[in-house]
């Protein structure tokens, strides 16, 4: 084979053709580029879809979590009516509805004598129990209820439960 080119051909050939037995040096770094640039797009659009929930999370926002079910869904099930909903739920200031409730709290432990924050601690499991009197025919030895008599004066066993369940006593 002789190296000369065909006389049909063009004799100044651009740099980036390659001869026949040489690496395509364009087409490497193209694919490069196209691997970095899907890369580039897939980052900015997943920065750009987390940016109702960073919004709220900057603020902390009381629906941080519905905002986050939100993108959750839109990113899913690509219905983009679940970011716009989730982006206006956190631009916008919802009022704190727990605050009189707590107030509310504060007072009733004020009044119970019990020190402030510490009212809701759970009873522990093995804890007594007093949904019946001890010694009663509803109460078990462990706290649960195995018998509850109906108002016909005959025993009924209508509610039997495992230690640590709360159930209350049915009286007809």
């Amino acid at each position: 084979m002789s190296a000369s080119l065909h006389p049909a051909a063009p004799h100044d050939l651009p740099a980036f053709i390659a001869a026949p037995d040489e690496p395509d040096v364009l087409m490497a770094v193209m694919a490069v580029f196209l691997v970095l640039a899907v890369l580039a797009v897939g980052l900015v659009f997943f920065r750009l879809h987390t940016l109702p929930e960073r919004m709220a999370h900057k603020s902390q926002k009381i629906q941080l979590e519905i905002v986050a079910v939100l993108g959750l869904l839109a990113l899913f099930t690509h219905i983009h009516a679940f970011w716009v909903a989730g982006l206006l739920l956190a631009l916008i200031e919802l009022p704190d509805f727990g605050w009189p409730l707590r107030r509310m709290a504060g007072s009733l432990e004020k009044i119970a004598g019990i020190p402030p924050g510490e009212g809701a601690v759970e009873a522990p499991v093995n804890a007594p129990r007093i949904d019946a009197p001890a010694g009663s025919p509803a109460a078990g030895s462990d706290g649960t209820i195995v018998h509850v008599a109906s108002s016909d004066g005959a025993g009924a066993d209508r509610a039997t439960a495992h230690a640590g369940e709360r159930q209350e006593l049915h009286h007809a």
